[in-house]
């Protein structure tokens, strides 16, 4: 028997939240969940810093990944497996592309990634293909088969319609994250019938298209995404302590570039900070890490350091207000200049922070970003995308929310001490 085709003895499953079971026969993706880089993503938070928010939201990019190769497990050996449109060769590519599709993601992510202008899908790839243990077991199926998977990844596989099981607008991704989200903050938006569109899926050619019969099952869900992205992803209290986060990284670089003597030495950092990092050294970061030398930079003789530090430790978050930078683009000019007057370093204490999301868009040829639209499958064979048949989806389509905030430290700025009249002149420009 071939590696490719060896099943466990015996089933293995996980017992989840969302998914009640997640179920593992295939040798490889037991091996896979078992190697060291795969186990890193239990110290990688899935929503970053919202857990400052929502208490429940501690769950990790492991429980997430297990989530999302349940669901493509679940699509094609039951609503898939056997109808002609589906290549059952495919399978496990796509099982290890849902499995390891986030593997790449840094220690909370996305700040992390632009303060030092990295790209999480870019590791992935880098890892799947690298001297790594997920890259030996993956080549033991086949030479090529760990460059098959980083192209699912990559979006550049040959077969668009496996791509699409892992990154659409109606994917395992989402709606793996949607439900588990929902679940770990307590909210109730991203609940959505997952069961019923996973019944009405159907391969064609070069995609995934819907049965047009559970066309109100994919508007809840586009509505969930919609609700969540407001309510969770975007709230403005999660993106203070982004903001916090991103400066402490900014600060620690910029310090470093200063030939500063920190008392605690980042050693972890040097690499990210002078563009010389490795990927072992991209590996050996996690949020446990991060938050060890947050902890000890709260005693550096650098205030700012030390103040961002102990603010983001201790959940001291800055305050936020509505503000339109295009608009108030003088008003952010008279305020940088009373910050630096106040004694108070506006490039740390006075941040501009927007956030967009297009919850439905459908393809408009030559645009950049083009998304491929949710195709609905008619009775009589014909294919129209979603918009087109459904009312509420149409309502928002193609419609980009935009969210604009300005972030401050409040505190400092109530406080009493010197410069008190020229703080309150701040506030009064600020409310």
């Amino acid at each position: 028997m071939s590696y490719a085709t060896q099943k466990l003895a015996e089933e293995k499953v996980f017992k989840d939240p969302v998914h009640r079971y997640i179920h593992v026969r295939d040798q490889v993706i037991w091996d896979v969940i078992g190697a060291k880089e795969f186990q890193r993503l239990r110290r990688i938070k899935q929503l970053g810093t919202t857990y400052l928010v929502f208490h429940g939201a501690e769950h990790s990019r492991f429980n997430h990944s297990l989530g999302v190769y349940e669901i493509v497990r679940r699509i094609v050996d039951d609503s898939f497996s056997g109808r002609p449109e589906w290549d059952d060769s495919e399978r496990l590519v796509v099982l290890c592309a849902a499995l390891l599709h986030d593997l790449g993601h840094g220690p909370f992510s996305h700040a992390f990634e632009n303060v030092f202008g990295l790209d999480h899908e870019y590791f992935t790839q880098q890892i799947i293909l690298g001297d790594t243990d997920v890259n030996e077991i993956l080549k033991r199926v086949s030479e090529d088969f760990p460059q098959r998977v980083a192209d699912v990844i990559g979006k550049t596989y040959s077969n668009k319609q496996v791509v699409s099981l892992i990154s659409s607008q109606i994917d395992a991704d989402r709606m793996d994250y949607l439900q588990r989200d929902a679940y770990f903050t307590g909210v109730s938006y991203g609940h959505f019938d997952m069961e019923r569109i996973l019944r009405v899926m159907r391969p064609r050619e070069d995609q995934v298209v819907i049965k047009s019969s559970g066309m109100h099952a994919v508007e809840d869900y586009i509505m969930s995404r919609y609700q969540m992205y407001w309510q969770v992803y975007f709230h403005p209290v999660s993106r203070s302590a982004e903001v916090i986060l991103t400066k402490i990284l900014h600060r620690a670089k910029a310090l470093s570039e200063m030939g500063y003597d920190f008392e605690q030495q980042p050693t972890h950092f040097r690499g990210f900070f002078d563009g010389t990092y490795t990927l072992n050294e991209y590996l050996a970061l996690d949020e446990g890490v991060l938050l060890t030398y947050f902890q000890l930079w709260m005693t550096e003789k650098d205030p700012i350091l030390s103040d961002l530090s102990n603010r983001f430790v201790n959940r001291k978050l800055f305050q936020y207000i509505e503000f339109d930078l295009a608009k108030d683009y003088m008003k952010m000019k008279e305020l940088e200049l009373l910050f630096k007057k106040a004694g108070i370093d506006p490039e740390y204490y006075l941040v501009f922070d927007s956030s967009s999301d297009l919850p439905y868009d459908f393809y408009r040829p030559g645009e950049e970003g083009e998304r491929i639209p949710i195709h609905l499958l008619k009775p009589n064979g014909e294919i129209r995308e979603l918009s087109r048949e459904s009312e509420i989806v149409e309502a928002i389509s193609g419609k980009r929310r935009t969210d604009h905030k300005l972030y401050f430290p409040e505190d400092i700025l109530t406080k009493d001490g010197k410069k008190k009249a020229l703080k309150k002149q701040i506030l009064d420009l600020l409310t």
